[in-house]
């Protein structure tokens, strides 16, 4: 019998307009699309698994074309009333396992926060090769299941470390490879080795809430004050550091989030 996906209710775990954040949230938001505007100035744009399309307004300031494409429609919904009217973005329903493009569509191809929820992420990245046009560039953004306060999310199947990461893109033909560590881990103060200890106990007790309304509380209490992610991330929402260039040979446990920047050909 062939093996079909379960289609889950991926809104539940999806940071969208409703949802109430942590600056330290906000913070990485705004830099998963600052790093990648810098690729795609006069560019055509896809983003897999854009969500709620918090990211595609940003840029689509800069690029030529943004195609924004999810396998939730309860996501896309937000996307499409928001970006109603918008000359170049489009809107799509989409699995990233079987990517309905022609070869070579696309300059960018976006996947930020959503490769542990595939259960075949081989066959995207083969499907992102193909839709890249031989100059192009794929970038991937997840959380570092190598950091000390890693929380999987439910409906995940797997999570990479930076070699793994390196080696998934390696095996499926991308040829130059460069990975990134962003939001660097803190435990210089009593606060953050606190805060790090408590959200260890229960991650290890299964305490932490499964959905993004469902974890408001926790941060409340850790963080301070929320701020609502607005619908359309712009400048000055928070200051940018750009991620670090780190090494895929060695396991990294002093960043929360890695980045891989995966080319087709030549930089």
């Amino acid at each position: 019998m062939q093996n079909k996906q379960v289609i889950f209710d991926y809104s539940t775990v999806t940071e969208t307009p409703d949802t109430r954040a942590s600056q330290e949230q906000i913070t990485r938001l705004y830099t998963r699309y600052r790093f990648a505007s810098e690729f795609c100035d006069n560019k055509d744009v896809l983003e897999v698994a854009c969500g709620s399309g918090i990211g595609l307004g940003y840029l689509a300031k800069v690029a030529k074309w943004v195609v924004g494409g999810d396998i939730d429609e309860n996501n896309l919904k937000l996307a499409l009333e928001h970006y109603n009217g918008h000359n170049n973005i489009e809107i799509k329903l989409l699995d990233a396992h079987n990517l309905s493009f022609k070869d070579k569509s696309f300059d960018v191809v976006i996947l930020y926060e959503a490769i542990y929820y595939l259960h075949e992420p081989e066959k995207f990245v083969a499907e992102a090769r193909r839709v890249l046009r031989d100059n192009g560039v794929l970038i991937i953004c997840t959380v570092n299941k190598d950091w000390a306060g890693f929380n999987p999310s439910p409906y995940s199947h797997k999570y990479f470390s930076t070699l793994e990461l390196y080696e998934i893109l390696n095996e499926n033909g991308f040829i130059n490879i460069e990975m990134y560590g962003d939001c660097p881990v803190k435990t210089n103060s009593i606060k953050d080795k606190s805060i790090l200890a408590i959200k260890k106990t229960a991650v290890t007790l299964h305490l932490i809430p499964q959905t993004m309304k469902g974890k408001e509380l926790l941060k409340r209490i850790f963080f301070g004050k929320l701020i609502p992610l607005p619908s359309e991330i712009e400048d000055g929402v928070a200051e940018y550091i750009p991620p670090v260039r780190i090494s895929h040979n060695f396991p990294v446990n002093d960043f929360k989030v890695l980045y891989a920047l995966a080319f087709k050909g030549k930089r």
